[in-house]
C-alpha cells in the first residue's frame, strides 16, 4: 500500500497542489493538512481518499498559491465620514488630520473582502485531489505488479524447500529406529513387543504427512486467492498465517538436521511473504 501521487492546476489566480504518499498500514489511516480556505471541505476531501486509497497510513498536503495580486481590504469611507463628523462635534477646531487617524481605529472603518469558497472552486479542488489520487494509483499499479513477482518466487521457493524435505524423511525414521535398537540390545529383559508399539507411536509422533499435505494446499490456495480476488490483501495475510502453523509443526516434528535447515528457509521466505502481503490491498 505505499504509494505516491501529486496533482495541481490553477484557478482563478490561485494555484492548488495536492501530494498524497502513504505507508502500509492494516486499515485507513490519514493525516492531513488543508489551508483554511478549503477548510469546510475537509471531510469531502476526507472522504474521497477513503473511497478510493481504502487501505494504508495516508498523508495529504494540500497547498495554495496566490499568483496574482489581489485587494482584499475594504475602506468603509462613508462610515469614516461619519466617525469624523461626530469627532468634530466634539472638538470643532482639530486639524482633519487628527480626526482621520481617530476614524480608522473604529470599529468596521477598516473590513476584510468577504471572498466565499464558490462551487466551480470546489469542484476545481475536487477534481485535483481524484487526479493526485490517479497518479497514486498508478504508482502503486507499477509497485504490485513487481510485488506480484516476489510474492510468487517467495511461493515457489516455500514449495521447493518442501519438495527437498522428503528424500530426509525415511532416513531420519531409519536413524531413529536403528538408535532405540542399538539402545535396546544394551539392557536385558526388555519386552519387545512394548518395544515396538512404542516405537510404532513414537513414529506416528514424527510423521509429517499431514502438514505437508496442508501445507501445499496453503500455498496453493494463496497463489489461487492472489490471481483471482480483487481487495485481498486481508485474506491472504491469514492464508500466510496458516502457512506459518504448518511450517512450525513441521519444524517441531522434524527431529533430522537437515530439515530444519530446509524449515528455516522457509521461515524466511515466509517472513518475506508476511511483510509483502501488508502491501496488499
Amino acid at each position: 500500500m505505499t504509494g505516491f501521487g501529486r496533482a495541481e492546476d490553477v484557478f482563478e489566480g490561485k494555484k492548488i497542489s495536492i501530494d498524497i504518499k502513504s505507508l502500509n498500514s492494516k486499515s485507513f489511516d490519514l493525516n492531513i493538512k488543508v489551508p483554511l480556505r478549503y477548510k469546510e471541505k475537509e471531510f469531502e476531501i476526507r472522504k474521497i481518499l477513503n473511497d478510493r486509497i481504502i487501505r494504508g497510513k495516508v498523508d495529504c498536503y494540500i497547498n495554495l498559491e496566490n499568483l496574482e495580486e489581489t485587494n482584499d481590504v475594504k475602506i468603509n469611507k462613508n462610515l469614516i465620514d461619519s466617525y469624523m463628523k461626530e469627532l468634530r462635534t466634539i472638538a470643532p477646531d482639530g486639524p482633519d488630520f487628527e480626526y482621520l487617524k481617530m476614524a480608522v481605529r473604529f470599529p468596521d472603518a477598516i473590513t476584510s473582502r468577504p471572498d466565499e469558497l464558490t462551487e466551480e472552486e470546489w469542484e476545481a479542488l475536487s477534481k485535483i485531489v481524484n487526479n493526485a489520487v490517479d497518479r497514486f494509483e498508478e504508482f502503486r499499479k507499477t509497485e504490485g505488479k513487481t510485488l506480484h513477482i516476489e510474492l510468487e518466487k517467495n511461493i515457489q521457493n516455500i514449495e521447493q524447500y518442501l519438495s527437498e524435505v522428503i528424500p530426509f524423511e525415511e532416513e531420519r525414521l531409519v536413524s531413529v529406529r536403528e538408535r532405540y535398537q542399538k539402545t535396546l540390545k544394551e539392557f536385558e529383559n526388555v519386552d519387545e513387543t512394548r518395544f515396538y508399539q512404542e516405537m510404532a507411536y513414537f513414529t506416528e509422533k514424527l510423521d509429517i504427512s499431514e502438514e505437508k499435505v496442508r501445507l501445499t494446499q496453503h500455498l496453493k490456495y494463496y497463489l489461487d486467492v492472489m490471481n483471482n480476488e480483487d481487495f485481498n490483501g486481508k485474506k491472504l495475510g491469514f492464508i500466510s498465517q496458516e502457512i506459518g502453523r504448518e511450517i512450525n509443526t513441521l519444524g517441531s516434528k522434524a527431529n533430522h538436521a537437515d530439515i530444519q535447515k530446509l524449515v528455516v528457509m522457509m521461515k524466511d521466505d515466509l517472513e518475506k511473504i508476511k511483510e509483502q502481503t501488508l502491501n496488499v490491498l
